[in-house]
C-alpha cells in the first residue's frame, strides 16, 4: 500500500485543525484525525508508545491536571511529510499531574513538536516539550 502525498500548507493545515481540537478539548476529533497505528514519540520515553487510544489516555491525564490547557503555535513549518511546530502551552493547574497535588497555579512552557503526514492523517509524533520548566512551577 502506497501513502497519499499530501501538500506541506494541508499538512499545516491538519496540525493546525489538530490543534484547535486539542483546545477545544475534543479528544474525540483529535483521534480522528490520527491514523489507526498512530504513534507517540515522548523524549521522556524509551519506547513509543501506539495507538490513538494511548493518546487519549495521556490527553485525559493532561486534562484532569489542567482542564483549561490551551496550545497556542507560534511557529509552524512543513517540508515533504513532516511538519514541525513551537508550541506554547498554557493553563491552570487545578488536579494531580505526575504526582504533584493541584496548586492552582497557572503554568506555561514550551514544547517542541514534529507530526508525520500520512494519507491525509497524523500518522507519528515527536514531542520534546520544556518538562523542566513544567516541574519547575508545580513544586
Amino acid at each position: 500500500m502506497t501513502s497519499e502525498i499530501t501538500s506541506p500548507a494541508a499538512n499545516i493545515e491538519l496540525v493546525r485543525a489538530a490543534a484547535e481540537a486539542f483546545n477545544l478539548g475534543d479528544a474525540d476529533l483529535c483521534t480522528a484525525l490520527m491514523t489507526p497505528d498512530f504513534v507517540i514519540n515522548l523524549a521522556e520515553l524509551p519506547e513509543p508508545q501506539r495507538g490513538r487510544e494511548m493518546w487519549r489516555q495521556n490527553f485525559g491525564i493532561l486534562k484532569h491536571a489542567f482542564p483549561d490547557i490551551r496550545a497556542h503555535i507560534e511557529d509552524i513549518f512543513a517540508a515533504q511529510d513532516k511538519v514541525a511546530v513551537r508550541v506554547r502551552l498554557r493553563g491552570t493547574h487545578s488536579g494531580e499531574f505526575l504526582g504533584f497535588a493541584a496548586t492552582g497555579r497557572t503554568i506555561e512552557y514550551i514544547s517542541h513538536e514534529f507530526y508525520r503526514i500520512a494519507d491525509g492523517l497524523i500518522a507519528e509524533e515527536w514531542i520534546c516539550s520544556d518538562t523542566a520548566t513544567l516541574l519547575r512551577q508545580l513544586s
